[in-house]
């Protein structure tokens, strides 16, 4: 099993206890696990035949921590984002728009409203700020979400409700992990690597690369 804090597999320790109401055992088990290597525990919901709500601790689903390159104020949102998402989706997309609107404008696309900087990104002239083909498309796509374009998203409105599916949700959050490695991780190893060959190059008398 993988564990829903550090996303580590490990074996299955899961320890069940029948729930009780007025000394009386219900339909329903609690189990608890604890991850060997980060030491969290985990709390399982079922009924007795493996069905029901699953992991009620901790919250959210389980994917990857926020690459630390990524700035706290919009890794924060997003950590938010994440967790909400099984308890409202509509939610969890709203976390996710700000988000990314946050993405945007630390990079150089402000507008009035969200929809207008998601087209300056998609209109980006210069070929090396420009974003992979398939990023484009499912950037585009979140417009379309919950009829999107008919509500713009503003500094007033950013975190205004609006209707999406579960997994359009899911896939905003997906859209968001391509924009941090894009936007900040991949810039940054390139920016250290960059600086260790200049390294190498000043320690043997050479001019740094452009």
């Amino acid at each position: 099993m993988k564990c829903a804090h550090c996303l580590v597999h490990y074996h299955d320790n899961w320890i069940p206890q029948r729930l009780m109401r007025h000394g009386e055992p219900t339909g329903w088990v609690a189990s608890t696990a604890i991850c060997p290597n980060c030491k969290e525990f985990m709390i399982e919901v079922t009924d007795r035949g493996g069905g029901g709500p699953g992991i009620v601790y901790p919250l959210g689903t389980v994917r990857g921590p926020v690459p630390k390159e990524v700035p706290e104020p919009i890794a924060s949102d997003y950590r938010e984002a994440v967790t909400v998402l099984s308890a409202s989706p509509k939610a969890s997309a709203a976390l996710s728009r700000r988000c990314l609107q946050s993405v945007l404008r630390s990079n150089g696309y402000a507008s009035k409203d969200l929809a207008k900087e998601i087209d300056l990104l998609l209109s980006e002239p210069d070929p090396k700020k420009a974003i992979p083909g398939n990023l484009r498309d499912a950037i585009d796509a979140i417009r379309n979400f919950g009829n999107f374009s008919a509500h713009p998203i503003n500094d007033v409105t950013q975190l205004q409700i609006i209707e999406v599916e579960p997994h359009e949700a899911e896939w905003c959050l997906d859209i968001l992990d391509e924009m941090f490695q894009h936007f900040y991780v991949r810039p940054a190893e390139t920016a250290a690597r960059k600086a260790a060959l200049n390294a190498k190059l000043a320690a043997a008398g050479k001019p740094p690369a452009k």
